[in-house]
C-alpha cells in the first residue's frame, strides 16, 4: 500500500521544485548520473528522481545522505539558522520590568 500524496501549500511547492533543481544541477555539475547517486545513496533510481523533482515524502534521511554524496552536508547546519519570528515571540513573552510606584502628592505630606 502506498502512503497518501498531501498537497503543499503552492509557496512551498516551489521551494521544493527549486531545491528538486539544484539538487539536480548540483549532481550533473559533477557528472554524476541519476543511477550513480542511487547506488551511492542506496536508494533506488526513482526516488533520486523524485527528490529531484520536489517531491518531498522522500525522507529527511534521504535528502541528508544526498547532500553527503555531494559534499553538500555543511548547508544543514544553515536550515532555520536564523529564526526571527520565534525570537520575536520569546522576547514578548519576557517579564517586563516594573516601573518604581510614581509618588503622589500624598507621599510628600
Amino acid at each position: 500500500m502506498s502512503r497518501p500524496q498531501r498537497s503543499l501549500f503552492p509557496d512551498t511547492q516551489r521551494q521544493a521544485d527549486a531545491l528538486g533543481a539544484r539538487l539536480k544541477a548540483a549532481r550533473t555539475r559533477r557528472g554524476m548520473s541519476e543511477t550513480e547517486m542511487a547506488a551511492r545513496v542506496l536508494v533506488s533510481r526513482p526516488t533520486v528522481r523524485r527528490l529531484e523533482r520536489g517531491d518531498l515524502s522522500v525522507s529527511a534521511a534521504i535528502l541528508v545522505r544526498v547532500l553527503e554524496v555531494l559534499s553538500l552536508e555543511g548547508d544543514l547546519d544553515r536550515l532555520a539558522e536564523h529564526d526571527d519570528l520565534g525570537q520575536q515571540i520569546a522576547d514578548a513573552r519576557l517579564p517586563r520590568p516594573r516601573r518604581p510606584a510614581s509618588r503622589g502628592l500624598a507621599d510628600e505630606i
